[in-house]
């Protein structure tokens, strides 16, 4: 549990020859895995945090894929979240090996907040004010958090809970975005003949930073289908639930939330409790999202 994951990180990446640098922001070090058609210059890849030079080179980008690479303090952190970062960096190889263009892949730092801590202190916050800063903010984001348990696909409904009562243009411009991603969302998951795919809210991850930045994400998670069919239906009793689940408020009951939910942020969250013969579907349905299938 000690071990310095971004150092780990960068030696992965290095040793399969994926094309990446590291963008430092208020401190955070975001990986940016870009296509090989996009040419950075040394001098540009050296300065850390060179804005209208990334956004230049990503101009042509349509679609964000995006995991945290970072994980609780004494928590072994395998399903939250280095599944996810691993699926990913597999569907980069297989879009670096097929030539396929107008993607990024993003591995944020500093997703995980102690308690009390604001949104604005999550490294997705600067980063989305960062990407918004030029084109991206049209961009298509998919965060993957939480993929290593089970075999039904979560699309999240989490932003629609802050976005209820929201009703500036800016709020709409997100709702429109967030209706366009969740209907990708769907597409993609029929184009690889996904099974078992549930819509339903779930604690916040890097798209509550997003969001509060004003850029709209959607998120993808994975629970096993007991798990899964039976907080839907829970929610479809009690809707009330919903608001205490995505914002995790303390005091409240916690016996609908999920047991893998439950399980992440802690000591239980170990490999041994991975399912591996799941992993490959979500690394396809990441890349029929880009449009490969």
């Amino acid at each position: 549990m000690g071990v310095d994951r971004f150092a780990i990180l960068k030696i992965l990446l290095e040793e399969l020859n994926l094309k990446f640098i590291v963008i430092r922001i208020d401190g955070n070090r975001h990986f940016f895995i870009y296509p090989e058609e996009v040419i950075f210059e040394p001098v540009i890849a050296m300065l850390g945090y060179p804005p209208e030079a990334v956004l230049r080179k990503m101009a042509n980008c349509k679609t964000v894929l995006v995991a945290h690479y970072d994980r609780v303090k004494d928590s072994p952190g395998a399903n939250d979240n280095s599944v996810a970062v691993f699926e990913l960096v597999k569907a980069a190889l297989t879009l670096k090996r097929g030539n396929i263009g107008s993607w990024l892949v993003i591995f944020t730092d500093k997703e995980e907040l102690s308690c009390g801590a604001s949104l604005k202190e999550q490294g997705s916050y600067s980063l989305a004010k960062f990407l918004k800063e030029g084109i991206l903010d049209k961009t298509h984001i998919f965060i993957f958090d939480c993929c290593g348990v089970g075999d039904t696909l979560i699309i999240s409904t989490a932003v629609d809970h802050l976005l209820q009562n929201e009703d500036s243009t800016g709020f709409a411009r997100s709702r429109h975005l967030v209706a366009q991603m969740r209907e990708r969302s769907l597409v993609a998951a029929r184009n690889i003949r996904l099974e078992r795919v549930l819509l339903v809210p779930t604690p916040f991850s890097d798209d509550a930073g997003f969001f509060r930045a004003g850029l709209a994400a959607q998120t993808i998670t994975v629970l096993p289908a007991s798990e899964a069919s039976e907080l839907a239906s829970l929610l479809r009793l009690r809707p009330e639930l919903a608001d205490a689940l995505v914002s995790e408020q303390d005091g409240v009951e916690k016996d609908f939330i999920p047991k893998t939910w439950l399980s992440i942020n802690g000591p239980g969250d170990r490999y041994e409790t991975l399912t591996p013969r799941n992993f490959q579907k979500i690394t396809d349905f990441a890349l029929a999202l880009v449009g490969v299938s």
